[in-house]
Parts: C-alpha cells; structure tokens; sequence
C-alpha cells in the first residue's frame, strides 16, 4: 500500500511501533502510515535492525525546491533513502547499504540519466586495483552485484541498485554506490523516472 507523507510525525509513537514489529519479527519494506509511524514487512538484516532507531520520515521542503520529476534523498548518516513523487502523493523510505568509507562517499546534487532494467557489472579501475582477484565483467543475473535494477546517476559510475547479498543492507558496505533490498529497488524503479532528482546528504 502507498501511503502519502504524513507530517508531524511523533517520536514517541514511532519507538512504541518499532518495539512492537521488532518482537514479532523480520520486516522489510517501510511506509508511513495513518498514525504517523513506520511500518515495515518482509525481511531485514541485523544491520538494518541496529540502524532502525534512525529511521524517521522527513519533509521534501528543506532538501529540495520543488518535486519536479520527484526525489530521492539518500542520508548516508542513517542509511536511510527517502522517495518523493512529483505530486508528493508517495513517499517511501528504504534502508541501504552505503560506501566503506568517506574516501568513497560522495554527497551532493545529481540525477538519475538512465533506468537499467538488467544491470550487468564491471569493477570500476579503482575497484579492481583494490581487488586484483575480482572478475572483469558479471552478466545480468543473479550473481550480479547489482541486482535486479539499477538507476544510473550523472556521477561516473555511481548508482542506486539492487544487491542479492542482503548482509549489506544497514551496513557501510559498497564501493559508492548505495544499495538497496532488490524488491525495493524494484519499486523505486518503477516510481522514478529519468531527471528524477537525486541528493546525498
């Protein structure tokens, strides 16, 4: 179910509900919902649990001018990205893997040029002088680090994609991209456009 946002969202509420999910098990994809706190369902990693406290619905206003195209917010703080639609009648939030380290981190204003339906991957030069041993090239598939969907940004080589590996969800664990559950980055997909634009924070 799409929920619009919902401002004023209450802290205290948000804990009670997150306890309450916690112990009834994994879960996975997030929305807000009519009472203001984050629901979740499916199946998340330790590291998403442990970053869960973070988690917390934002406004559009003070990251973006308009929602032309939509937005997406990345905060590499809390592991967290944030999609707005054009006419803010969606609004989701998604947790994600983010890079290793700040030398690999890269924060600004950028956009998505290009939805790859069927990601395959090459090691980036840097990537493959780290990791001599990697491959040269992996197909689409489902050994492909990228998974499932990836949107391209105007950043050489950095995106937004799926991952097969769901340890690394909640976790600095990328190259510099940011990753998502390949069922969510499937969804952002199909919400985002080319021009969608894209912060990190």
């Amino acid at each position: 179910m799409v929920n619009s946002f919902k401002p004023g969202f209450d802290r205290r509420a948000f804990l009670a509900g997150g306890a309450a999910f916690l112990g009834a098990g994994p879960a996975l994809a997030q929305d807000v919902n009519s009472a203001g706190t984050i629901e979740m369902e499916g199946d998340i990693s330790q590291g998403v649990r442990r970053n869960i406290s973070s988690f917390r619905s934002l406004d559009w206003r003070p990251y973006f001018s308009d929602l032309k195209n939509g937005a997406i917010l990345v905060d590499i703080t809390s592991r967290a990205l944030h999609y707005w639609s054009e006419d803010a009648s969606v609004y989701r939030l998604y947790p994600t893997s983010v890079p290793l380290s700040e030398d690999l981190t890269r924060r600004g204003r950028t956009r998505v040029t290009f939805k790859d339906p069927e990601p395959d991957w090459r090691p980036t030069p840097s990537m493959k002088q780290r990791n001599p041993d990697w491959p040269d090239y992996v197909p689409p598939g489902p050994d492909n680090p990228l998974g499932t969907r990836a949107l391209h940004l105007s950043w050489t080589y950095y995106r937004i994609h799926g991952t097969h590996d769901t340890r690394k969800i909640g976790r600095r664990s990328s190259n510099g991209c940011i990753g998502l559950y390949n069922q969510h980055i499937e969804e952002l997909y199909e919400f985002s456009k080319v021009g969608t634009q894209v912060l990190l924070i």
